[in-house]
C-alpha cells in the first residue's frame, strides 16, 4: 500500500508538473478563448430624407435570436413548433438545427455547440413573444411529481435555452415602400471582419444606398469582455469599449410631395395605355435639382427579392432608346447657334416624301413649306433633316457630344449608361437625315431631360443633382453639394430662339397641344419612336416609345418635366398618350409649389370670351385634329 501510495502521489505531481508547466500556455490561451467574449459592435446606418426633412429610410434595432442545445436536450420537436411560427421559420429546419452536435478543435478538444443561430433581423416585439412562449412552454406533465434534475431542466429550458446575442442589430425600413424604391434601392448583409471578429454588415446593393454606401455605413467599434458559460457578458470583467462611429444622414433634393404626384398620374396612365413602362423625371433646370424620379413598374426595398429583376431597373438611366423627335431640338439649337438658319428661315418638306441617298424620308403629315420655328411646331422630319443637311454631319456631331449625348450625365446612382454615339467616321450618307429627327442614335430618358433644361437654362448643361447635403444625427451639417455647371453648350440668344419655338409646340397648331397649362406658357417637344428588337430587322411595327418634355412657365422655368411611355396602347403619338400626362403632373406641381403664373387667368379667359363663336369652335376643334407627331 505504501508503495502505492507513493507511486499515486509521484503520478499526481507530474501530472500537476506537466499542466502547470509544460502545458501553462497553451491551457491559458484554451481558457481565455473560452472566458472572453468579442463583440463587434455596429454603427447606426444613416438615415435619409427628402429635401423637407421626411424620412424616407430609417434602421430598427433588432435582435438575433440564439438557442444553445444542450439545454433544450430531448424537446427539440416541443420547441421548433413553439418557435417556428414566431420566427417564420420551416419547422422542419428548425428542428434539426435544436440537436447538439460535437466537434473536435483544432487542439484535439472534443466540445459540444452551446451557441446556434436561429435567425436574424428579429424585431424586438417578436423576441418579447418569443420569451414569453418560452416562459409558458408546457411540459404536457404534472411538473409537481418532477424530481429534482427534472425541474432543474425545464427551468434552464424556458429561461435559458434561447437567448439573443448582447449586441443588437439593425433592420433597414423604408416607410413609404415603393414610392422611391428606384432612387433608394435596397439593402443586403454581409460578412465583414473587424479585429479579427466578424459580424453581419447592412450593404447598399442599389440606389442611394449603395452609391453612397461608405457615408452611410458608419465605423463599427468593438467591446472586449468576459463572459459566463452561457456566452452572457460580465460587466465588471469587460477590458475594451470602443463606440461605433455613425453614418451620416442623408439628405436628397427629392421631394415626397412631387414624387407622390408624378406616380399618381404615371399610374393612371398605366391603367389608361397598358405600356411596358412608365417613367418621369422632375429637374429644376437653373440647379439640376432632381425633384422626382419615377419608373413603374416598380418594387418594394423592404422585400425587394420578390419583385422581378426587371422591375428593380431604373430604366430612367439604365435603358437607351431611339429619341425620335424630341431630338429635333439638337440640330434646330446647333443651326441656330451656328448662325446657318434662323426660325424664320423656310425649307420645302417635300409634300410628305423627301428621296435621299436612295431611300425615302416621310413625314406624318404633307407639309410644304415650313419655316425653322414651324418645323419644330409641326415635329417635320424632312425639314429637321433639310436642317441637318445644311448644319453639316461635323457640327452636327460636335453638338451631340456637347449637350452630353454619348456621356453619363453624372447622376450619384448606380448603373447608369452613357447611350450610343456612333462616330463620324461610322455615320453613312443617310445619317446626317436621320439623326436629326431622332434615329441612329441612343439615349437616356435622364440625358433628353437635361438636354432640355440646358435649353430653358440660357444655354447652361447641370450635372443632374440629387443629393442635396449630409449631416450628423444631430442635423449639422458635414458636407453640402452645390448646382454643378458643365458647360455651355448655345448661347443665351440661341436659347431664347428655342424657347420661342418651343412655346409653339403647346398651341393648337403644334404636336404638344394637350400639354398646354391653363396659366402657364408651357415650350416643350414631342416625340414618338419605333423600336427595335433583337433578331429583327428594321424596326418592330406596332411597338413605340413615346415622350413628351417641357418646362414652365417658359421664360423663367421652374421645373422641367420629361414623361415617357415604353410601347403604349390605346394611341402611340407623343402628343396623345405623354402630353396629358405631363399636363396633370404639370398642373399639380405648380399649385404645391405656388409657381407665379405668367398667363393671368382673367386675361385668359377675357381672350376666350372676346374670340367669336365662330373662332372658338374652329380652335376647339383644331385641339381635337392637332398635328400628330
Amino acid at each position: 500500500m505504501t508503495i502505492l501510495l507513493f507511486a499515486g502521489f509521484i503520478g499526481l505531481g507530474y501530472r500537476l508538473v506537466d499542466l502547470q508547466v509544460f502545458q501553462h500556455e497553451q491551457l491559458r490561451s484554451i481558457a481565455e478563448e473560452r472566458r472572453q467574449l468579442s463583440l463587434v459592435r455596429e454603427p447606426r446606418r444613416g438615415q435619409i430624407y427628402d429635401i423637407k426633412s421626411n424620412l424616407l429610410a430609417t434602421s430598427t434595432f433588432v435582435k438575433t435570436v440564439c438557442a444553445d442545445p444542450v439545454l433544450v436536450g430531448n424537446q427539440q420537436a416541443l420547441v421548433a413548433r413553439a418557435l417556428a411560427p414566431l420566427l417564420e421559420v420551416d419547422q422542419e429546419e428548425l428542428f434539426r438545427r435544436l440537436f447538439p452536435r460535437v466537434r473536435r478543435t483544432d487542439s484535439g478538444e472534443l466540445v459540444t455547440n452551446r451557441y446556434v443561430v436561429l435567425k436574424r433581423k428579429v424585431p424586438t416585439e417578436t423576441w418579447q413573444k418569443i420569451y414569453e412562449t418560452m416562459t409558458n412552454l408546457p411540459s404536457g406533465r404534472d411538473e409537481k411529481a418532477f424530481t429534482r434534475a427534472e425541474k432543474a431542466f425545464w427551468r434552464n429550458l424556458r429561461q435559458r435555452a434561447i437567448f439573443t446575442d448582447p449586441v443588437d442589430d439593425q433592420l433597414r425600413v423604408y416607410p413609404h415602400r415603393v414610392l422611391l424604391a428606384h432612387v433608394l434601392g435596397y439593402v443586403s448583409m454581409q460578412e465583414r471582419a473587424v479585429g479579427g471578429k466578424s459580424y453581419v454588415e447592412t450593404y447598399g446593393l442599389d440606389g442611394i444606398e449603395l452609391a453612397l454606401n461608405n457615408e452611410l455605413a458608419g465605423v463599427p467599434g468593438w467591446r472586449v469582455t468576459a463572459k459566463d458559460p452561457r456566452r452572457r457578458e460580465i460587466v465588471g470583467l469587460r477590458q475594451q469599449d470602443v463606440e461605433p462611429h455613425d453614418g451620416l444622414d442623408v439628405v436628397l433634393s427629392i421631394d415626397i410631395v412631387v414624387q407622390h404626384i408624378v406616380r399618381s398620374a404615371l399610374v393612371e396612365a398605366i391603367a389608361k395605355h397598358t405600356p411596358a413602362s412608365a417613367s418621369c423625371v422632375v429637374v429644376r433646370p437653373q440647379t439640376g435639382e432632381v425633384l422626382a424620379m419615377c419608373v413603374l413598374p416598380d418594387f418594394d426595398p423592404n422585400d425587394p427579392g420578390s419583385a422581378p429583376v426587371e422591375a428593380r431597373r431604373n430604366r430612367l438611366i439604365c435603358d437607351v432608346f431611339e429619341p425620335g423627335s424630341t431630338f429635333k431640338i439638337i440640330v434646330v439649337s446647333a443651326a441656330l447657334d451656328e448662325g446657318v438658319v434662323s426660325l424664320t428661315d423656310t425649307f420645302h418638306c417635300e409634300n410628305g416624301r423627301f428621296a435621299y441617298a436612295g431611300k425615302i424620308l416621310r413625314d406624318h403629315e404633307p407639309y410644304g413649306v415650313l419655316t425653322v420655328e414651324q418645323i419644330i411646331t409641326k415635329s417635320s422630319n424632312i425639314g429637321a433633316a433639310k436642317v441637318g443637311l445644311k448644319l453639316g454631319a461635323p457640327a452636327l456631331h460636335r453638338y451631340i457630344t456637347e449637350f452630353g449625348f454619348g456621356t453619363r450625365t453624372g447622376i450619384p446612382l448606380p448603373g447608369e449608361v452613357s447611350g450610343i454615339v456612333h462616330p463620324l467616321k461610322d455615320w453613312t450618307k443617310l445619317s446626317i437625315t436621320r439623326i436629326p429627327m431622332g434615329h441612329e442614335i441612343a439615349v437616356t430618358p435622364l440625358q433628353m431631360v437635361m438636354a432640355m433644361c440646358a435649353i430653358a437654362n440660357g444655354g447652361w448643361l447641370m450635372r443632374p443633382m440629387l443629393v442635396d447635403r449630409l449631416q450628423d444625427a444631430a442635423g449639422h451639417t458635414v458636407a453640402k453639394y452645390q448646382p454643378q455647371p458643365i458647360r455651355r453648350v448655345i448661347t443665351e440668344a440661341t436659347a431664347r430662339q428655342m424657347v420661342q419655338a418651343l412655346k409653339t409646340v403647346t398651341t393648337p397648331d403644334g404636336t404638344g397641344a394637350k400639354a398646354a397649362l391653363e396659366n402657364y406658357t408651357v415650350a416643350g417637344k414631342t416625340g414618338t419612336a419605333q423600336k427595335t428588337a433583337p433578331g429583327v430587322r428594321g424596326y418592330v411595327p406596332g411597338k413605340y416609345f413615346s415622350s413628351f418634355i417641357g418646362f414652365f412657365p417658359a421664360d423663367r422655368p421652374e421645373v422641367c418635366i420629361g414623361v415617357f411611355l415604353d410601347e403604349p396602347k390605346n394611341g402611340y403619338y407623343g402628343g396623345q398618350v405623354a402630353a396629358p400626362v405631363f399636363k396633370q403632373i404639370a398642373t399639380r406641381i405648380a399649385q404645391y409649389l405656388n409657381i407665379q403664373p405668367d398667363v393671368p387667368q382673367q386675361t385668359a379667359a377675357s381672350d376666350a370670351e372676346a374670340q367669336p363663336a365662330g373662332a372658338r369652335t374652329a380652335r376647339a376643334a383644331a385641339r381635337v385634329s392637332e398635328p400628330k407627331d
